[in-house]
């Protein structure tokens, strides 16, 4: 755990990773992985909003449940050359995932906070000063249990929405610029 001593703790975007960074197979109305690494496509307006937040002072952390592992769908290795693909285009994330279903109880599983408290603790985040990003009720949920404000990406899917967010927008890039406004005023002109 990094100790930093009479500092101001740190702020953190804390970004769901597929439907939010890159994209997600949308099947019977709901979003799934990429199969592989070269099924991935970084997200229109991705790379603006990771330049933008970065540059604002933000850490960016993606947080990820991964059950297709669990499942025995793929695999280990196949998800983090995904992961290892995303870093190599969209430096500086860092990325903490998650391969247990949710048979497992896991706590870091969303929408549990466990990945996200635990990323708090090593990088000295305050998490009432920073934000969870996602496209699914788990996300929000997951930031919500853990004092984050929440930004809820709505793709319209035939799914349970979240109830209770801060914002709702339509993408990461939307995401960041309405962060940036509501942290320090930014105004996107």
């Amino acid at each position: 755990m990094n100790v930093r001593t009479n500092q101001k703790k740190r702020k953190a975007v804390f970004i769901d990773r597929d439907g939010v960074i890159n994209n997600a197979l949308i099947i019977n109305g709901r979003p799934h992985p990429p199969k592989c690494w070269q099924e991935t496509l970084i997200l229109p307006g991705v790379q603006q909003a990771v330049d933008l937040m970065h540059s604002a002072g933000w850490i960016l952390i993606v947080i990820t449940n991964q059950p297709d592992v669990a499942r025995g769908k793929t695999t280990r290795v196949e998800v983090e050359k995904i992961n290892s693909f995303i870093k190599s285009e969209l430096p500086p994330l860092i990325i903490r995932t998650c391969f247990h279903d949710e048979s497992d109880n896991c706590m870091c599983r969303k929408p549990k906070p466990g990945a996200i408290i635990t990323a708090a603790l090593d990088y000295d985040i305050d998490l009432s000063a920073s934000y969870m990003v996602g496209d699914r009720w788990s996300d929000i949920e997951a930031g919500n249990q853990c004092g984050c404000k929440t930004v809820y990406i709505d793709y319209g899917y035939s799914e349970v929405k979240p109830l209770n967010f801060s914002h709702k927008v339509g993408s990461l890039l939307e995401a960041a610029k309405t962060i940036l406004k509501n942290d320090s005023g930014y105004d996107e002109n």
